[in-house]
């Protein structure tokens, strides 16, 4: 026996199972779910374009940037946007899943809420309606705004506010020292929320904002999100909503997880039954693949959901088919007479290339889905799918044949039986090692 190959042997295996029982939960905890496995609200908006200007690629972009940043304002991440086809009024719409928000009411107004945030330096009263009304152009909008704006509690009159700040500082010393002592008017959405009288000329570019409906920190922190997430490109139109209740969300994930035990148990019995300590290898292996698949899912951030599941589940397969295609054509050079050893080697070389095609044509046909299968579940079970075949050829191509050569190589089991080999092929004084 060759204690130096026997101890790399176990090396190996001791890194994957450490790697997997010390890391693999907080790997698993990293990967953001899905709407289907978390629960949220899918919505469904009608974008409102200019009448003749359909929504170009540029415009896609900046709406689609606009309601990531909402989104994120909100507390979650990794939301689902994506862009469907048209009403039938001719409106292009666009669909937002957001997985794990705790209050739907609150993401709907957030995301399609748009904060016009204008201050002038003159307004009137419109005899028509009897609002307030500004006059001539605005001195400055929410898009001259840092992305920081925040609620504050007014040291001086312990009222409410959002305090905002200026990207060009000098812009808002300009206009404090235009309208000293004088009014300015702000304006939310058309409607007037303040008119302060500004009492000093400020040079920080800091502000605060009160007044209005302003009166609590909630209604404080809302205009804040609003103004840090910017205008939409486009105003947005609600048609549908729905939501999916946490509680069904992890109901799926419970029984999905279940359904993936249960099938992963049964594959790794018939590996070990059937191919006895080269299907323990096998198995070994496929732990190493489904480490290296979730650690790939969360480095590229992936957003799991039900059917990209049900395609990771898949892969192991996949993954165990390579393996299959290996042990068999050694066990066919077995049988040819070749030693245990030689038997290895050659076996893998020539299962290689049998394992690259049949990999190759899977991941043709998931890359087609991803490409012409829209957005959604679809291309969420491609690429679940792609990055499976892309570990399972490192894993069970590559670190599997590692791991069986160096055993072999070790001498600690001479006997082919114990590689798949059926009693009696070759006897065990004809092992050559």
């Amino acid at each position: 026996m060759k204690w130096g190959r026997l101890l790399a042997f176990l090396a190996m295996v001791a890194v994957v199972i450490g790697l997997t029982i010390s890391t693999g939960p907080n790997i698993w905890k990293s990967i953001p779910l899905g709407l289907d496995l978390k629960g949220g609200v899918d919505l469904l908006y009608a974008v409102d374009t200019p009448k003749g200007h359909p929504l170009d690629n540029t415009g896609k972009a900046a709406l689609v940037r606009a309601i990531e940043m909402r989104v994120n304002s909100l507390g979650v991440s990794s939301p689902i946007i994506q862009l469907e086809g048209r009403n039938q009024l001719g409106q292009d719409q666009i669909r937002v899943e957001v997985a794990g928000v705790k209050n739907q009411q609150e993401a709907v107004n957030v995301i399609g809420a748009t904060a016009q945030l204008t201050i002038y330096g003159s307004a009137k009263i419109d005899p028509k309606t009897g609002k307030v009304v500004p006059v001539g152009p605005p001195l400055a909008t929410g898009a001259d705004l840092k992305s920081n704006a925040h609620w504050v509690v007014d040291q001086q009159t312990g009222q409410n506010a959002v305090a905002i700040e200026f990207k060009n500082a000098n812009l808002w010393t300009s206009i404090t020292k235009r309208y000293l002592q004088k009014p300015i008017y702000v304006f939310l959405n058309g409607q007037l929320l303040t008119n302060p009288v500004i009492e000093q000329v400020m040079y920080t570019g800091q502000s605060e904002i009160s007044g209005g409906n302003l009166t609590t920190p909630q209604a404080c922190m809302d205009l804040a999100n609003e103004l840090n997430a910017g205008a939409l490109p486009y105003p947005l139109t609600l048609e549908s909503e729905t939501s999916v209740g946490p509680t069904l969300g992890a109901t799926s994930l419970h029984r999905t997880l279940i359904a993936g035990v249960i099938a992963v148990v049964l594959i790794f019995a018939f590996m070990i039954a059937a191919y006895r300590m080269a299907g323990l290898i096998a198995d070994i292996a496929l732990v190493a693949y489904g480490y290296l698949t979730l650690l790939t899912f969360a480095g590229l951030h992936v957003v799991l959901t039900l059917s990209g599941l049900a395609a990771l589940i898949l892969g192991v397969g996949i993954a165990v088919d390579a393996n299959i295609i290996t042990y068999e054509r050694i066990k066919d050079e077995v049988r040819n007479g070749r030693s245990l050893r030689s038997a290895v080697r050659i076996g893998n070389k020539n299962a290689f290339r049998t394992i690259v095609d049949s990999n190759a044509t899977t991941f043709i046909a998931g890359l087609i889905m991803y490409i012409f299968g829209g957005e959604g579940d679809v291309r969420g079970f491609a690429v679940a799918l792609m990055v499976g075949i892309i570990v399972s050829l490192l894993t069970a191509v590559l670190f599997a044949r590692a791991m069986l050569l160096t055993f072999t190589a070790s001498q600690a089991v001479k006997n082919p039986w114990w590689y798949g080999a059926p009693r009696g092929v070759v006897k065990n004084r004809e092992a050559k090692v």
